[in-house]
């Protein structure tokens, strides 16, 4: 019987340090943030998915494009249809993985400074990307952070000469997202 209980034990605690190898969340934040001396563009996501293999560094995010929230609706109707193409282009994501994982300690509470590379694909097109970022743990909960900046051009995202003055060739982005053991 002790045995018994023993195997179900180190099978229970094998399970759960399987799991908490993957941190997950489809609530993830990500926005942006455009200025230009005629007019800001800010727009929110909160529908981002978000996976994290603690120990790989494995790093994905989804991000869906027609979930940004604008403050005007007109805005969002440029931003879908004349420059993300997001019915064609329908997502942006990163695949990649966390270069310095050695730094991060995914067991005791605290802020870790963090190297991402990988593959940021933007309206169709792929480029190899080395993001910052910040990776905070608390409890259960492992919160990434990262700002970074996204050239237009680089993505083949054209500006008509029309908006040419209120829309910024270089897009701030910030990502911030909450991710759990799922």
């Amino acid at each position: 019987m002790k045995k018994i209980i023993l195997s179900i034990t180190c099978i229970i605690i094998f399970a759960t340090t399987l799991q908490a190898q993957k941190l997950m969340t489809r609530t993830g934040k990500v926005s942006f943030f455009s200025s230009t001396p005629i007019e800001n563009i800010e727009a929110f996501n909160n529908e981002v998915a978000c996976a994290l293999d603690t120990k790989t560094g494995a790093l994905l995010y989804i991000v869906p494009i027609k979930s940004f929230k604008f403050e005007k609706s007109l805005m969002r109707d440029h931003f879908n249809e004349n420059y993300m193409e997001s019915d064609t282009y329908p997502k942006a994501t990163f695949k990649g993985e966390i270069s310095n994982l050695e730094k991060v300690n995914f067991t005791k509470n605290g802020s870790y400074q963090v190297t991402t590379k990988g593959t940021l694909t933007i309206h169709g097109v792929a480029k190899a990307v080395t993001i910052p970022g910040t990776i905070t743990v608390k409890g259960n909960q492992v919160t990434t952070y990262s700002k970074f900046t996204v050239k237009t051009a680089d993505y083949d995202i054209k500006i008509p000469a029309i908006t040419a003055d209120k829309i910024a060739r270089e897009i701030e982005v910030t990502v911030n997202s909450i991710l759990e053991t799922k």
